[in-house]
């Protein structure tokens, strides 16, 4: 990775941001927690973390005026433009809807409905589970089998753009990918090695290297 990549880290009034901005800042970044529209706009990728409940994060992204500049970034991502990644909530924002706050449309850059995950006893998941992952920039530098932490109720739905599960009751969507959209159901920030590794990937992919 050549020089050292702006990353802006979107300020929504949700709580426990800064952790992610930590880490990408132990990793060399400048990462700036922002919810000014032109520091977005100039930086060289974005990260959408997200903690709660899918109801209040899409809410606040509306209150906060960042909605549609969040959408229109991830969609652009999506397309092969600007890195953009989406981490818990911030993963399922990108669907459409889901189960969790019916009627509320998420921001519906991925087709699809994050469901509640079934067949456990005990929600949420929140532990560290073992990744099965795909061959991907994502997991460049991990094993195929690596341990990530997980805080979640509810889940996306397998399909193509899925790159990683993990087994919590049933095989569940751990992380997705389309083009330079990246996103991950588990906590990178909090996940050792493995995570630092997936955010450090994440530069070298806002560096253009990968």
């Amino acid at each position: 990775m050549t020089g050292t990549p702006l990353i802006a880290v979107l300020d929504y009034g949700i709580g426990n941001l800064r952790s992610a901005q930590k880490a990408l800042e132990h990793l060399g970044a400048e990462a700036l927690l922002t919810d000014n529209e032109e520091t977005i706009n100039r930086a060289d990728a974005l990260v959408l973390p997200g903690v709660g409940s899918f109801g209040r994060c899409i809410s606040a992204l509306e209150e906060t005026g960042l909605r549609e500049l969040t959408k229109t970034a991830a969609q652009e991502a999506a397309e092969g433009g600007r890195p953009f990644l989406g981490i818990c909530v911030g993963l399922q924002m990108l669907y459409e809807r889901s189960e969790e706050t019916p009627g509320l449309e998420g921001l519906g850059v991925i087709d699809g409905e994050v469901e509640l995950v079934s067949g456990v006893e005990k929600l949420p998941q929140m532990q560290w589970n073992l990744l099965k992952t795909e061959s991907h920039p994502m997991f460049e530098g991990n094993e195929q089998k690596s341990w990530a932490y997980f805080v979640h109720s509810y889940a996306a739905p397998i399909s193509s753009n899925t790159v990683a599960t993990c087994i919590y009751g049933k095989e569940v969507c751990a992380a997705i990918a389309q083009n330079n959209l990246w996103a991950t159901q588990f906590h990178p920030e909090k996940s050792g090695k493995v995570g630092l590794q997936i955010l450090e990937n994440f530069l070298s992919l806002a560096g253009g290297n990968l």
